[in-house]
């Protein structure tokens, strides 16, 4: 994840503080031209810190999602971080397949057979 500060993180702020918005809007928000923030959010939206909604497929109203808020609370970190996508993440992941296997575990079926 590759961002570009400040205005990746303005961008964030802006649909954090005022809610779904578009290109336009952001733009005078943010105080960056309506072009940078329409190369901006595609790439944000690829990172999955904003997310393009509705009505209609070419509307381009985008709202912050919660990797985006994630992304805020740690911004500070961003140039200390060797993985700032896994840092916003979280111990999410790695949380659910240990839980999966302690239930399994639960369950019986790790268990070996004692065949002697």
């Amino acid at each position: 994840m590759k961002l570009r500060q400040p205005t990746d993180f303005l961008i964030l702020e802006a649909l954090e503080d005022k809610g779904r918005n578009v290109a336009t809007n952001l733009a005078a928000h943010t105080g960056k031209s309506r072009k940078n923030i329409n190369t901006r959010l595609p790439v944000l939206e690829d990172y999955g810190l904003v997310r393009k909604i509705g009505p209609a497929e070419r509307s381009g109203l985008y709202e912050i999602t919660s990797m985006g808020k994630a992304a805020l609370v740690y911004r500070d970190q961003y140039d200390e971080a060797d993985d700032f996508e896994s840092l916003i993440e979280g111990p999410t992941a790695s949380a659910e397949q240990e839980g999966e296997a302690q239930a399994s575990f639960a369950r019986g079926e790790n268990e070996t057979e004692d065949t002697e």
